[in-house]
């Protein structure tokens, strides 16, 4: 491919712009084309957690190592409460940052706005309200989840709370699950994170804001809503139509807990050092991303399987360790896990046909703000 040629990048979320950076700073033309008028579109300035625990690299020198600056708004936490199914709490502390504290959305000091400024500032050709429908040119597709696995209802508040970071788990809160409450500066997000009975997600989000407020002290003005929905998927090349895929538009998402960020980002990396050097994507993402999302794939097969009990032993375990080591031990490959994947992936794919929610006259997240295009295919 000529350095001169023009590479088209399909979607301005994380991933895609993350590879357009890669791209430009090596000096090649880069065009991303957003279909949405603005950046960060599927979200409302709400907190999110990129997490810390997957690799023994911090992932801000990881970004940095890859030429992305981390000059976004971000709060380490090596320290939060989770609750297990019956209420019980625990303390958890990690060694190093468990997750860095971010925002989302289009506002300044987020993720995506600080990815976008870097894209245009390395000289890339940003143009929203572009829904691209055919696609030949050289390029990467990115134009996010496909379907819906993980959704997530919320609010977002202001508060007088100190700063903090609570789990819950058990059904009644969060189906498959898990809620959570994050607070920094006076700001807060509350949400249920669903991985089925999408339908019933306004009984889950009450629960959940109910058991906060008994349980960690939750105190909200002016809370406004919020939701959002993430896609897993373990594909076998992520290449279409001799496009390599990137983000959640391949499902690149780590199946137990949809901490997707981190995946997302690199995969776009990967995506661009592919073409700089005219290597096999596939290969690469199978070499970096691979073990993980099988081992997330795995892990939500365990997690499945162990019920109500399994997260009261797991809690008291995490508590009892340095949270992050722990995590990441959870997140390697194993003879073990490598067995059950076949069975795991089976098991993955039949729980995204979400019986709770059969499209008709159901107001979940998916059906409500997802992109149900028919047909719809790039780069064939």
């Amino acid at each position: 491919m000529s350095t001169q040629s023009s590479i088209t990048i399909v979607g301005a979320g994380p991933s895609g712009l993350a590879c357009s950076i890669v791209l430009a700073q090596a000096g090649r033309r880069v065009v991303v084309r957003e279909w949405k008028p603005n950046v960060g579109h599927r979200f409302h300035d709400d907190f999110q957690g990129l997490e810390n625990w997957t690799r023994d690299e911090d992932v801000l020198n990881e970004l940095t190592g890859a030429g992305i600056t981390t000059d976004f708004e971000r709060h380490a936490f090596d320290a939060g409460t989770v609750f297990d199914p019956s209420g019980r709490r625990y303390p958890v502390k990690g060694r190093r940052p468990l997750f860095y504290l971010l925002r989302r959305g289009p506002a300044e000091g987020t993720l995506d706005r600080a990815l976008l400024k870097q894209a245009i500032a390395a000289g890339v050709d940003v143009r929203f309200n572009d829904r691209v429908r055919e696609f030949d040119e050289a390029g990467v597709l990115a134009a996010g989840p496909r379907q819906a696995g993980i959704i997530a209802a919320g609010q977002l508040f202001e508060t007088e709370m100190p700063d903090g970071a609570w789990l819950a788990l058990g059904h009644a809160v969060a189906p498959g699950g898990y809620a959570y409450l994050l607070v920094h500066s006076g700001r807060g997000t509350v949400a249920s994170c669903m991985f089925t009975n999408f339908r019933d997600q306004a009984k889950h989000l009450a629960a959940t804001v109910a058991f906060f407020r008994t349980n960690a002290g939750l105190e909200m003005r002016n809370p406004r809503p919020f939701s959002g929905f993430g896609n897993v998927r373990l594909p076998t090349t992520a290449m279409q139509g001799g496009h390599p895929v990137i983000g959640e538009h391949a499902g690149f998402q780590d199946g137990l807990a949809g901490f997707g960020m981190r995946h997302a980002i690199r995969s776009g990396v990967l995506a661009a050092q592919s073409i700089l050097d005219d290597s096999n994507y596939t290969a690469r993402w199978q070499a970096e991303l691979g073990p993980l999302i099988k081992a997330g794939v795995v892990n939500r097969l365990f997690f499945n399987l162990a019920g109500e009990l399994g997260m009261k032993l797991a809690v008291r375990r995490l508590a009892r360790a340095d949270a992050g080591g722990l995590l990441k031990r959870v997140y390697e490959t194993s003879a073990l896990k490598r067995l059950l994947l076949p069975l795991a992936q089976r098991w993955y794919r039949a729980s995204l046909a979400e019986p709770s929610c059969d499209h008709i006259n159901c107001d979940c997240v998916w059906c409500q703000h997802g992109d149900h295009a028919e047909g719809e295919k790039l780069g064939t």
